[in-house]
């Protein structure tokens, strides 16, 4: 007599525990990170090129913040003898006046870090203020807010800055800062306008008009952290420009000669023919300094992208 009980098929794939085979296994949405760390930084962490970048210029701050106990001598001394080459006691040499060129180096990064911070703070300030203003509020304040960023675009930007460095009365590096900080801001304040004109007839934006909030709490409350990453863009590019610009108007003899940095380290490199007498080492070590924190802040920029679009996290 045969057994009329139905039987049951087995499933024809492995069972996971906690899934039905109707139920598909979930992709985490965000990168595995614990719980202490932010999810800002976990993106950043998660793409490789940001990551280099990161550890790049965690080098370069711990340089620029221990340079007084990490300097192989003081700086500002002139008691070595000129133009020595490589030797234990000065790693890199020695310039023309008889500086070490290793502890210029190192004294060197912080001012480059505190001009690319603080040039692009004052840049991106700039931007978001007049760009953003523009972009929420139509008529004539956008008419008129818009002539100043097309007038600020199509004005070159060297020739304006040697211009004003070479005619103030004043040197050193917060005349620098103040000169990066009024020509730098008029592409980031663009990108910002054309964001918030997309932004701006948002459902959230609309609730918070109708609510009663002011322009201004609507624009930076409600509006603004919503492009979080493209203001962090704007930064590191202004940074970035700013370094370079500090570098290159030191270079030019237009900054203050006697502040040490990699851009007054390249001029009196120029002005000692380091070149002609051998000392490449004098005229090398800044610009390779110089090209390692520039690349920094663009490898960083790579994850700051992927904050914003969440397909450029795929990995």
């Amino acid at each position: 007599m045969s057994d009329s009980t139905p039987q049951t098929s087995a499933p024809a794939g492995p069972i996971v525990a906690g899934l039905t085979p109707a139920q598909p296994e979930s992709v985490p949405a965000h990168p595995v990170r614990a719980r202490w760390v932010p999810l800002w930084f976990a993106v950043l962490w998660a793409n490789g090129k940001a990551r280099v970048g990161i550890v790049m210029l965690v080098g370069f701050v711990a340089v620029a913040v221990f340079a007084p106990v990490i300097e192989p001598h003081d700086p500002q001394s002139q008691s070595f003898d000129a133009s020595l080459g490589v030797s234990g006691s000065n790693l890199l040499g020695t310039t023309a006046q008889g500086q070490d060129i290793l502890s210029l180096l190192i004294r060197g990064t912080r001012t480059s870090l505190i001009v690319g911070l603080l040039g692009g703070v004052f840049s991106t300030l700039i931007a978001m203020l007049i760009g953003m203003v523009a972009g929420y509020l139509q008529g004539w304040v956008d008419e008129i807010l818009s002539f100043f960023i097309n007038l600020a675009l199509v004005i070159p930007v060297l020739p304006l800055m040697v211009t004003i460095a070479a005619y103030s009365p004043v040197r050193g590096i917060s005349l620098i800062i103040f000169i990066i900080a009024i020509t730098g801001w008029a592409w980031g304040a663009r990108l910002k306008r054309s964001q918030i004109i997309t932004l701006r007839t948002r459902d959230y934006v609309t609730a918070a008009r109708f609510a009663g909030d002011g322009a201004i709490r609507i624009i930076f409350r409600e509006i603004m952290p919503n492009m979080t990453s493209l203001v962090v863009a704007g930064f590191m590019g202004s940074a970035t420009a700013a370094i370079a610009a500090e570098a290159g108007l030191e270079f030019l003899g237009l900054g203050d000669p006697t502040t040490i940095s990699w851009g007054t380290m390249l001029f009196w490199a120029e002005q000692g023919s380091a070149m002609l007498t051998g000392a490449w080492i004098w005229l090398l070590a800044p610009g390779i300094a110089l090209a390692l924190l520039i690349t920094s802040l663009t490898l960083i920029n790579f994850g700051v992208d992927a904050l914003s679009n969440p397909h450029l996290r795929g990995d």
